[in-house]
């Protein structure tokens, strides 16, 4: 059979059979002035591919840029365009989200050629395997990020991530400890030289890497406050590696009640001897709370620590994270107002506080109304 003859098609383009027995669309991009093929294996089928190329075209959609593999732009996004913007931590991070798990699963596939139906299965397959919804749904947004900036060098024509369905993942409903709990608690960390560390976590909810950074500098003993900039945490390959605080909510100032000022004073003499014992081993980085030798705490170490404590304890098993949450719980049972909870958490917007201790609220609307009646209730203008 005769190859068919090259055609002009109105509004911009040709359409032709190959050789190889295919057919073959061509369009004149408008930003290069190159030509964009796309192939078919029926003349229709070529027809239609060329008119939905001169739409994405019109609609600023069509993608343009030069054919390479996912793996290749990852590496490239990660290291040219994300890594100089974003804090060491998160690079970490989602470095790892990429070589373990994005480029492994996908990276040989097209850039241009990725759909949504090739992420579907990528994520049920991690999701049979064992790996949980948040951390898909975290695969998932770091690879939106990517594709976003190649939508904007128009290597692709659209998102396809943002097609994916991706399970809700579970709440984590975490062990808090009741105001009776936590004295037990401090009493047994007492024994341990842990009391300063751990009423620090309990009284002022700090997070766990905002205490392990937390230098003498930052406590003023005389006005009775600490100030919370920053935080840090160990990274293979990397060390310990300091942040400054994710917002400017997380950078604030706490006022600390008289007895911590006591144990904090307590905690820096035994600090002073540990100190003096260690020599020229001692490394000088101000920590208020350090190994032996001065240097950061790994957070692996601490949670083993408390782990045993609790145990020794008979109190149930807790996070470290979920002593915050205590903090915040026990306050906010005591009457304290939501707003005061929320600057000493360090969240930006009293939604989040609202939203993760908002279960403490019923018994507090109850205390309000009881209130309420000892106020007004003898009043009868009867």
């Amino acid at each position: 059979m005769a190859r068919q003859r090259k055609k002009s098609v109105r509004g911009g383009g040709s359409v032709f059979q190959r050789k190889d027995g295919r057919w073959e669309a061509k369009l004149k991009l408008e930003e290069t002035g190159k030509y964009k093929s796309f192939y078919a294996s029926s003349e229709k089928e070529a027809y239609r591919l060329l008119e939905e190329a001169r739409l994405q075209q019109k609609m600023g959609t069509l993608a343009t840029g030069p054919q390479q593999t996912l793996k290749d732009f990852l590496e490239y996004w990660l290291e040219d365009v994300e890594k100089p913007r974003i804090r060491i931590s998160t690079y970490i991070n989602n470095r790892v989200v990429v070589y373990k798990h994005l480029i492994p699963g996908l990276g040989h596939i097209k850039l241009h050629k990725l759909t949504a139906l090739q992420l579907q299965s990528f994520y049920a397959q991690r999701l049979k395997s064992g790996m949980s919804a948040s951390r898909a749904v975290r695969l998932n947004a770091v690879l939106h990020k990517a594709l976003d900036h190649a939508k904007r060098l128009k290597l692709v024509g659209t998102n396809v991530s943002e097609d994916v369905e991706l399970p809700r993942p579970a709440k984590y409903e975490g062990e808090v400890l009741d105001a009776d709990q936590a004295r037990i608690l401090l009493q047994v960390a007492a024994e341990r030289e842990l009391d300063t560390l751990l009423a620090l976590a309990v009284v002022t909810a700090m997070r766990l890497g905002e205490i392990l950074v937390l230098r003498w500098t930052d406590i003023d003993m005389v006005k009775g406050e600490l100030r919370v900039s920053g935080t840090v945490n160990y990274y293979p390959r990397y060390g310990f590696v300091e942040g400054k605080a994710k917002t400017k909510a997380g950078m604030r100032t706490i006022k600390i009640p008289l007895f911590i000022i006591e144990l904090l004073k307590k905690h820096r003499l035994r600090q002073a001897e540990k100190k003096l014992a260690a020599g020229s081993a001692w490394v000088e980085r101000n920590l208020v709370f350090c190994r032996k030798d001065g240097d950061f705490v790994r957070r692996s170490t601490l949670r083993n620590q408390i782990t045993k404590l609790l145990q020794d304890a008979e109190l149930p098993y807790v996070r470290f994270h979920d002593l915050r949450h205590s903090a915040a719980t026990i306050l906010l049972a005591l009457g304290v107002p939501a707003n005061v909870v929320q600057e000493l958490l360090g969240h930006a917007d009293i939604s989040i506080t609202l939203g993760t201790y908002g279960h403490v609220l019923p018994s507090m609307k109850r205390d309000v109304v009881d209130k309420m009646d000892g106020l007004y209730g003898n009043e009868r203008p009867f």
